[in-house]
């Protein structure tokens, strides 16, 4: 029969190999990432996958210190994450000059109709003008 604690070895080193190549991934994506949403979701992965290292690392030498400083990285992380995500946020709201909409001058001016159909002061304020 299989000991635990070889269970627990295996399965933490299992861990280890994939939470490597989510690390590789997700730099990946932070180098190439054609979009900086996409860069940034790629850092919050970063982070996520990161404290699962440490979270693991913690299991597989029983040092619950570790498990102090993921949860120290997890709120780090989401704040950096709030923060760039603020940052995307009041980036998209400044317009470039060369991406000005058209003067105001140049647009149609369409006349408001203040009279609607379904109202009778309307109507009857409309019929009292000269035309």
């Amino acid at each position: 029969m299989i000991e635990p604690l070889v269970i627990v070895s295996t399965a933490a080193t299992i861990a280890l190999a994939i939470l490597g190549l989510a690390f590789l991934l997700a730099s990946w994506r932070v180098l190439v990432g054609p979009t900086l949403p996409d860069r940034i979701l790629a850092l919050d992965t970063l982070s996520g996958t990161a404290i699962g290292f440490i979270a693991v690392l913690s299991v597989k030498t029983g040092f619950a210190l570790y498990i102090d400083i993921a949860i120290a990285l997890g709120l780090v992380g989401f704040l950096a994450t709030v923060a760039f995500a603020r940052f995307v946020l009041s980036r998209a709201t400044i317009v470039e000059p060369s991406r000005k909409a058209p003067a105001a001058a140049k647009l149609p001016k369409v006349k408001a109709n203040k009279a609607r159909k379904g109202n009778t002061a309307g109507r009857a304020v409309k019929k009292g003008r000269k035309g």
